[in-house]
């Protein structure tokens, strides 16, 4: 006689929609294939004024100007990415443990050391961008 270990039905499709930290995990995963595709066209926008094409350059413009377009921006530029940085700087005290003698440093400091340093890079960002 043998037994047939018990085996639990679990959906191939929505096995993450039963938990809150499972649709965080795979909202996490989709952002980032999206912010991937915002890099690269970034990279490509790059390639296009490293080029030198008046042409080119007016064409891309161009395309950019489409609702769609400008919807996908938005959306990549405030939602994805900054979701992106606030998973990745709650991450990084268990990435980057800071030894101080026998202790370790708090979390909330290695937290705000990188939001403090994201603000400056930014601002300075800016500032050659001459927004501010």
């Amino acid at each position: 006689m043998s037994r047939q270990p018990y085996i639990r039905p679990v959906s191939k499709t929505t096995w993450y929609m039963r938990n809150g930290r499972y649709r965080k995990y795979m909202l996490r995963e989709v952002t980032c294939l999206l912010v991937g595709v915002y890099c690269f066209l970034t990279i490509w926008v790059l390639a296009i004024l490293a080029s030198g094409s008046q042409e080119h350059w007016n064409a891309f413009l161009v395309s950019q100007q489409s609702p769609s377009v400008v919807a996908f921006h938005a959306i990549a530029l405030i939602y994805f990415l900054v979701y992106q940085t606030f998973d990745w700087f709650k991450l990084a005290p268990k990435a980057m443990p800071v030894q101080l003698g026998e202790k370790k440093m708090p979390d909330r400091f290695i937290v705000i050391a990188h939001y403090a340093a994201w603000a400056v890079i930014s601002l300075f960002v800016f500032w050659l961008a001459g927004v501010i």
